[in-house]
């Protein structure tokens, strides 16, 4: 349908763009004037909203419907019906489950990326849904970071979510004070292109452009070249040995004098505990750089030379996020802060430790902090959570024991699960597995636009809203933009805003009153915007009204500061007994006496090398490649995958691999690959390039995964490769890094 033609600016979770719009249609995209390296995700955006794959109507599973049969999730067909005898039923069924089995039974999953809007947010609106109805299990932290929520805590005594937005150094210190900038798994700008909320200026490349043209030594530590921009130093070292590594650099600097023992005794506790360990007292093993090479694939005298450049230049530690997302990945970020406390620049302008530069975008800004716009979720009566990739143990183990961060805990035994804005058929490791733990509850609910792995596998599937079908405002902690979010077109088929489905359904369970309060979808955002703008008043920052936002459709902030970060860590340095941080001791804990009392083997009481189960025994050489799971450089985990799916070659993914080990399977660049392990098996399309190091091979996520009974994952999702096992019992985090495959030539074969 045509009509006029028309052009505004909206904002996402990878940043601000135009859409073009023609009648009910979103016809283009074009990036933002203001952003300086705009990201190319926006341009599948036409195609993916008006996908063939968007669910049109509400939509109940056959053998669900017919006998409530739990087998045959993600074969079965579906059976379309109106909204009212939709709704009537999935009602009927959440009030059925929490009178015969308490709220205990139910889970509300979401992962939070649906809409970069700060109302119309999927993960705030599930969960307030479910609390207006008394309550749900929950999760604790992210496929992300959940492994480093739990284990930072306890080393800098300070919630680590917190710690990334309010306490990282910022780009304009590091490039002013920083001489030697080390990279543990990178600062890739691919991945910064994203962030919670939205990032508007992609300045990461160009932060390092500057970093390198100023002389600063920037390496890049890690399998891949490419996770750092061109012009760093490459150290490529084996998937998950940055432990070994960074104790073979603090084995140096005990040795040759050049840790920093002042600032140890001042500032830390539990040096004492450590220091035999590293130096073999206790164990017998010196964590020499001898002793280091093998297991990472580093020259040991590169190992002592970094040691001693980092002691003798103002030097900053950045850790990946990738490195706490596989087996034991504890370790590294807690040695990251050790080694960074004993070369003694933490809290120094440009120096210590950072977590997450490149990992999102925003991390390094010199922001002020604002007050935001949160939707208020309630209450939960329920008190059971469960860290967020544990997901299949808890659906496959109900009632079993399992141990996280100093607790020993039942499963809950979930008999319905409510899903919205997520896919976690596509973050969640072992998925042939995972497909076998979904068929366990009664029941599965969710709200999705398109027809996911996850929604194909639900047993009701209620068409939702895109972002550019409703009105929004924009605004991220880490940006210094805002942004009204119009709704572009009116929504496609029959998808309503998540509000308005979860608004029926409260009206069905008399939940009326607790869930709306009596506002529609834009009375919410006048109450949250007109709270913003009181904040903002009180921070001394003007703002307009909302009926000014939507005409100037967004602004620039004036929350830039200058100088370093005036952070908890600086003012620490500063007076220890002061200001000290939140850990048992006030200290920096090296030895954590919590975590010793646990008595975790898997994590015991100091930072220790512990090899990934993988690498010991057969499987070793049944399947000798290393799979590591990059984010995807297209879009943000699997959105938009519909749209980008249908351009050709884009399937199956693209699978990268060293030369020696492509010659040693005969493999050359185009030809389809079966990449396969004891979990699965997936298709790929080789890619042959040194930009990666020998016996490695990665597979970026963000493909769909297939249907049940499939052999061979025909899109390339690494994920069916990966093992579903938790970090260790302190953390419970994903081990999605912690996989060995084998490769095996298709030839060029379709």
């Amino acid at each position: 349908m045509s009509g006029p033609q028309s052009t505004r600016v909206t904002s996402s979770h990878w940043g601000a763009f135009e859409l073009d719009v023609e009648g009910d249609r979103i016809v283009a995209a074009r990036p933002f004037g203001a952003d300086p390296t705009p990201p190319e995700i926006p341009q599948a955006i036409p195609a993916a909203v008006h996908h063939r794959s968007r669910v049109a109507r509400p939509s109940i599973r056959k053998g669900w419907l017919e006998g409530r049969k739990r087998g045959g999730r993600g074969s079965e067909p579906f059976v379309e019906l109106p909204w009212d005898e939709a709704l009537d039923i999935a009602a009927q069924e959440i009030d059925r489950v929490r009178r015969a089995h308490g709220n205990e039974a139910i889970f509300g999953g979401s992962y939070g990326w649906s809409s970069a809007g700060r109302f119309h947010h999927a993960q705030s609106q599930v969960h307030r849904f479910l609390n207006s109805v008394g309550g749900y299990v929950a999760s604790f932290g992210s496929y992300s970071t959940g492994c480093a929520q739990a284990i930072m805590p306890h080393v800098f005594g300070h919630n680590f979510i917190s710690h990334l937005y309010d306490h990282q150094e910022n780009w304009q210190t590091l490039e002013a004070e920083t001489e030697t900038l080390v990279m543990f798994g990178g600062i890739n700008p691919k991945n910064s292109q994203v962030s919670m909320g939205g990032v508007t200026e992609h300045g990461t490349k160009g932060w390092i452009g500057k970093f390198l043209a100023k002389g600063m030594y920037c390496l890049n530590i890690g399998p891949q070249r490419g996770d750092a921009p061109e012009g760093c130093e490459w150290l490529p070292v084996k998937p998950g040995s940055d432990t070994a590594l960074m104790l073979a650099l603090a084995y140096v600097l005990e040795t040759e004098g050049l840790a920093d023992h002042a600032f140890l005794e001042r500032y830390t506790t539990g040096y004492e505990r450590f220091r035999p360990y590293l130096l073999g007292q206790s164990d017998g093993q010196p964590k020499t750089p001898d002793w280091a090479a093998p297991l990472c694939g580093a020259d040991p005298q590169t190992i002592r030379e970094l040691a001693r450049r980092m002691a003798s230049t103002r030097t900053m530690i950045t850790v990946a996020w990738s490195l706490q997302r596989g087996e034991h990945g504890e370790q590294p970020y807690w040695m990251s802060a050790v080694l960074a406390a004993m070369l003694g620049q933490i809290g120094l302008p440009g120096g210590g430790v950072g977590y997450g530069y490149g990992a999102i975008g925003g991390v390094g800004h010199a922001f002020r902090r604002m007050r935001g716009m949160t939707l208020p979720q309630g209450v939960n009566p329920v008190d059971k959570v469960i860290p967020v990739a544990r997901i299949a143990d808890m659906l496959r183990n109900p009632g079993q024991p399992y141990d996280f961060n100093g607790k020993r805990e039942p499963y809950p035994d979930i008999r319905l699960v409510y899903w919205a804005g997520g896919n976690p058929f596509h973050h969640h490791q072992d998925l042939n597995a995972f497909h076998e733990a979904w068929q366990q509850p009664e029941t599965i609910l969710v709200n999705e636009p398109w027809w996911t792995p996850t929604a194909k596998r639900a047993d009701i599937v209620f068409p939702a809203t895109t972002p550019y079908e409703r009105e929004d405002i924009g605004r991220s902690p880490l940006d210094d933009y805002l942004f009204h979010m119009p709704a572009m077109i009116p929504p496609v088929g029959e998808a309503r805003d998540d509000y308005d489905i979860f608004a029926g359904l409260a009206a069905r369970m008399g939940a009326t009153e607790a869930y709306t309060e009596g506002r529609t979808s834009t009375q919410w955002i006048e109450t949250l915007y007109e709270g913003y703008r009181q904040f903002a008043a009180e921070d001394g920052i003007e703002v307009p009204d909302l009926a000014g936002l939507r005409e100037v459709n967004w602004l620039k902030l004036p929350i830039t500061y200058e100088g370093p970060n005036p952070s908890f860590i600086r003012r620490f340095r500063e007076d220890p007994d002061g200001a000290p941080l939140g850990t048992p001791s006030g200290r920096l804990e090296i030895f954590s006496e919590t975590i010793d009392g646990f008595g975790y083997a898997d994590c015991p009481g100091h930072p220790v090398w512990l090899p990934p189960s993988e690498w010991l025994g057969a499987a070793r050489i049944e399947a000798p490649l290393h799979l590591v799971s990059p984010q995807p450089g297209d879009k943000l985990h699997s959105q938009l995958e519909a749209a980008l799916a249908d351009r050709p070659g884009a399937r199956p993914e693209t699978l990268v691999m060293h030369p020696e080990d492509a010659a040693a399977r005969g493999i050359a660049s185009g030809d389809l690959v079966r990449v396969f392990n004891t979990r699965g098996a997936v298709r790929a399309r080789a890619r042959v390039s040194d930009e990666i190091r020998p016996g490695v091979v990665a597979l970026p996520t963000g493909a769909w995964f297939g249907d049940p009974g499939e052999n061979l994952d025909p899109h390339g999702n690494p994920n069916v490769l990966t093992a579903d096992i938790g970090t260790s019992k302190l953390g419970q985090g994903c081990s999605a890094h912690t996989a060995l495959v084998e490769v095996s030539g298709l030839g060029l074969e379709a």
